[in-house]
């Protein structure tokens, strides 16, 4: 590129983005509703929106072409950026928050664990754990708070999946991992100007759920070590013999497990409460679910290989992951400098991908708000890069197999014995925090499905 051509001007010149006199309204959306900072601005200002807060500057990327760029085709470049440097105060270095040779290091002792052989052997044991809560739930009469009844249900099919552990009896877990999200979105959104010995509640909560966390990774451990596991697949094994050979802290073999505690349930916890209010939304899903799940499975239980047969429940797990991915944003900071789109982005920009914009744009979705599990059956799909619900490029989540199934089983059982309503009253409404989940809950009453209409649905 010879300097002073139109070429090279082009690269050196800021995307568009809101005037700076607009601070004020874009920090007031920063901490109430970023959702509709990112959706607003890629809206009114294209597909390269620079968006500055005081004294930073944020790179707003939606288009398929350009997260390629950002997450794959120059994906060295960029290193985990706003959210999740925060949350490294809570995870450490695990594979969530690392990056470079630290990273590749943990993703090669961690991968075999996720080997799709592997998940599908553990079909039964994620049906068995469906079952159960299914069970658990038709013996309710009253309002169930549906989200932590998923909660629990994903922390117990981690555990026996993938730590070979029960993690039953840590009932503080799903609390201790709110207050770190809360906290890391908190430093991300006040910039980290806010000192961490400030005793503001949100600090202490921080503070006693790391201590929780730090815990309950460190019992976790002992108790590998005095049961051991011989030729264990599980992750606990693999780490513990990981740390043996190339002489990794304790602290290490901690971080990387509260990483995946956390990342392990959350996301497929809250894709599963979107879903469920979802389809109260749309009866009809309801009622097409149940169908399909009568046909498919009759009385017994799912195995890996009915996630084939069960095409209607996956494509419903497909949309609402697209209407709501669990992972909204996938923020990064530019290592060099670097050209999106046209526009030049200096060194040491955070650039973020948001999933949930990108799930929305109008140039690659038909109502793209509409709630429409049929774009996930029909024979022309969008470009790889306008979905996301799992990024993309080399840090394309490691779970995504287990998270699907886990899913597709929860839907199609549920819905085959039982039907979920929406407390009348109740206002849903997305919270972007880490993960995208229902701020306050989602209390639902339950109403089992008598054996007559399913023999008719079959």
């Amino acid at each position: 590129m010879t300097v002073g051509s139109d070429e090279a001007r082009a690269a050196r010149t800021a995307p568009p983005g809101p005037p700076r006199r607009a601070t004020f309204r874009l920090l007031k959306q920063l901490f109430t509703d970023r959702l509709a900072l990112m959706g607003d601005n890629a809206e009114t200002y294209g597909d390269v929106v620079r968006i500055a807060i005081g004294p930073k500057a944020m790179y707003l990327v939606n288009h398929p072409d350009l997260a390629k760029h950002v997450l794959a085709d120059n994906a060295a470049n960029y290193h985990k950026g706003i959210g999740l440097q925060e949350a490294r105060r809570a995870l450490g270095d695990g594979l969530l928050t690392s990056d470079g040779d630290t990273w590749k290091k943990q993703r090669r002792t961690i991968q075999p664990v996720f080997q799709p052989k592997r998940i599908s052997r553990q079909a039964a044991v994620v049906a068995s754990e469906v079952d159960g809560l299914v069970k658990r739930l038709a013996e309710h009469d009253g309002p169930v708070e549906i989200l932590h009844e998923m909660t629990g249900l994903t922390l117990g099919v981690l555990g026996k999946t993938l730590l070979d552990a029960e993690l039953g009896g840590y009932e503080t877990l799903g609390h201790s991992f709110e207050a770190v999200q809360d906290q890391a979105m908190f430093e991300a959104v006040t910039l980290s100007m806010v000192p961490q010995w400030v005793p503001l509640k949100k600090q202490l909560h921080f503070r006693t759920a790391r201590d929780d966390l730090r815990r309950i990774a460190d019992e976790l451990v002992e108790q590998r070590l005095a049961d051991p596991v011989e030729n264990g697949e599980d992750v606990l094994s693999r780490l513990i013999a990981s740390g043996s050979e190339q002489g990794a802290s304790r602290e290490r073999m901690r971080d990387e497990l509260i990483t995946l505690l956390l990342a392990g349930h959350e996301t497929t916890a809250s894709t599963l409460g979107w879903a469920f209010h979802l389809i109260d939304e749309h009866p009809e899903v309801g009622e097409r679910l149940h169908a399909e799940a009568v046909e498919v499975l009759g009385d017994r239980l799912p195995e890996h290989e009915d996630l084939r047969r069960l095409t209607f429940t996956v494509a419903v797990v497909e949309e609402v992951m697209r209407l709501y991915p669990p992972v909204w944003l996938l923020p990064r900071i530019a290592q060099a400098d670097d050209e999106i789109g046209g526009y030049h982005v200096p060194a040491g920009s955070d650039v973020v991908v948001v999933p949930y914009t990108l799930h929305r744009h109008p140039g690659f979705w038909t109502e793209p708000e509409r709630f429409d599990p049929g774009r996930f059956t029909a024979a022309e799909r969008p470009p790889r890069y306008a979905y996301l619900p799992f990024g993309a490029g080399p840090r394309f989540c490691i779970g995504n197999s287990l998270g699907v199934m886990e899913a597709v089983f929860v839907l199609a059982m549920a819905a085959r014995d039982l039907e979920l309503r929406k407390v009348p009253g109740k206002v849903v409404e997305p919270e972007a925090m880490l993960s995208l989940r229902v701020r306050g809950g989602l209390p639902m009453t339950v109403h089992r499905r008598d054996r007559t209409r399913r023999a008719q649905a079959a």
